[in-house]
């Protein structure tokens, strides 16, 4: 089933000029971008986006960190697109990520990971609503897609 998920590079990795190889991955494996920006996220944006983690003990870490520097918001599209994303970024805690993951291969802490992506569709869904206005994501025909999906119905 073709789905859209939301990955957000996290201000580590643009800090660290990986932006263009960790997308890279994603599109190295098939994804399209439905949409890609960089953002200054502020603190109500953040606070909406971990609402699921505000009674946790690290919720005031994840939102300082989030809003610490400028992000890449990503919408992808694919098939199974969320657990595709979610098997290439590799584990949330990079010790325990398999290499050739993005945090098996970039990412040594928990508190610097890299990249936060969509946990479920409905998720997906959510997240995707939060940072990107409808007319901000893209439906388009790519020339290489009979190269990467197989035909309707196959």
């Amino acid at each position: 089933m073709i789905e859209r998920t939301l990955v957000l590079i996290k201000p580590d990795g643009v800090q660290r000029l990986l932006v263009g190889r960790i997308v890279a991955r994603y599109e190295e494996r098939g994804l399209k971008i439905v949409g890609l920006k960089l953002v200054r996220v502020d603190r109500d944006l953040a606070e909406r986006h971990y609402a699921v983690h505000r009674d946790k003990p690290f919720f005031a870490g994840l939102v300082e960190f989030i809003t610490s520097g400028p992000l890449v918001a990503l919408a992808l599209e694919g098939p199974e697109a969320v657990a595709v994303v979610r098997a290439m970024n590799g584990a949330t805690r990079p010790h325990q990520a398999d290499p050739g993951t993005v945090r098996g291969d970039l990412a040594l802490e928990t508190a610097q990971n890299l990249v936060h992506a969509s946990d479920s569709p409905e998720t997906a869904e959510a997240e995707l609503g939060l940072w990107f206005r409808p007319d901000e994501l893209l439906s388009y025909e790519r020339e290489i897609d009979r190269w990467v999906l197989a035909p309707p119905g196959s």
